[in-house]
């Protein structure tokens, strides 16, 4: 990518502007500072330019204010100016990278930052507005930035024997005990598809089962089937939206003596760990897609290369050895 340059500091610029008006030469000063006299000369020539506003001379604080905007408008439009590097950047977001991944490996590679995730973000939806739709190869295909218009009420109050998320023991939020999981329903465009989603907090592994409606019947059936397979110990607590496909939560504290609790009213983030596993599988399995046409060994692949991806989270483990371990430690305890 070039060699590495270090831009003129404040400093710098400021002792340029006392020696010039000293009558030193360029060779001299650039010698005094370290620099060839190229850069002085191309200091000068870029940043002493007289404008409508500005007559005077070379002023250094001047000079460095104007670098400072320059670099922050250019970077906006790096990508346009780059053909290499937009390319590699749009086909990275092809295989399903994030931004964020995407600037961090081109800062590893480079041994120094390339771009920052903000400048993709920021080309991706000026290309959108052009009708180039880029943002549909980010990983969550979002039209707009910023969080999407909360909805109308939510049915919380209508959920009996509700707890808040806030009673939920603190182990559960540090993710340091196993036990304790999360729940979710994945909805698709046509009707009467859903999946069933839990999701282990400590581990991260990942469960899923299709339901042939969203009754809270059927819901209860289908989750006190997973969870009596698994020992007490591994049964903590559990964590629900307000839907209310999960009305008939405290059935579960009947049967199986499970905690469950519930995320505050358009308040999705905490419980974080299964909304992000949900974001992942929609990669595969957006809503737009038939459920009839995916075949249980399909899905059954989709989760079981989830709970075998290692997670930089869990030291690079991945879910099913972390829950493995979990498990065989339980086991062990008298």
């Amino acid at each position: 990518m070039g060699q590495t340059y270090n831009h003129l500091s404040l400093r710098e610029r400021v002792e340029i502007e006392l020696l010039r008006s000293a009558g030193h030469s360029l060779r001299w000063i650039g010698r005094h500072l370290g620099r060839s006299a190229a850069t002085i000369s191309r200091e000068l020539r870029r940043n002493a330019r007289p404008t409508r506003q500005w007559h005077g001379s070379y002023d250094g604080e001047r000079a460095h204010a104007l670098a400072r905007r320059r670099r922050r408008w250019d970077a906006r439009f790096k990508l346009a100016r780059q053909p290499n590097l937009r390319a590699l950047v749009r086909q990275s977001l092809a295989m399903g990278h994030s931004p964020e991944q995407i600037a961090g490996r081109l800062a590893h590679e480079q041994g120094r930052p390339v771009l920052s995730p903000e400048s993709i973000y920021r080309f991706v939806y000026h290309r959108s507005g052009l009708k180039d739709y880029w943002h549909r190869l980010l990983p969550q295909a979002k039209s707009r930035r910023g969080r999407l218009r909360r909805g109308g009420a939510s049915p919380a109050s209508f959920i009996q024997q509700r707890l808040s998320v806030i009673h939920r023991p603190p182990e559960a939020a540090s993710r340091t005990v196993e036990g304790h999981g999360e729940a979710d329903l994945m909805g698709f465009s046509r009707y009467g598809q859903y999946v069933l989603v839990l999701h282990e907090r400590r581990s991260r592994l990942l469960l899923v089962d299709r339901l042939p409606n969203k009754t809270a019947a059927a819901v209860l059936d289908r989750l006190a089937g997973r969870l009596s397979l698994l020992p007490g110990e591994m049964l903590r607590s559990l964590t629900f939206d307000n839907g209310t496909e999960f009305a008939l939560h405290y059935r579960l504290r009947e049967t199986l003596g499970l905690s469950t609790f519930f995320c505050d009213p358009h308040a999705p983030w905490q419980k974080g760990g299964i909304e992000n596993a949900i974001g992942r599988l929609r990669r595969s399995l957006p809503r737009k897609a038939d459920l009839a046409v995916v075949s249980e060994r399909d899905l059954a692949g989709l989760v079981e290369v989830y709970n075998a991806t290692p997670r930089k989270c869990l030291a690079f483990l991945t879910p099913a050895e972390v829950f493995s371990q979990d498990l065989n430690h339980v086991a062990l305890q008298p």
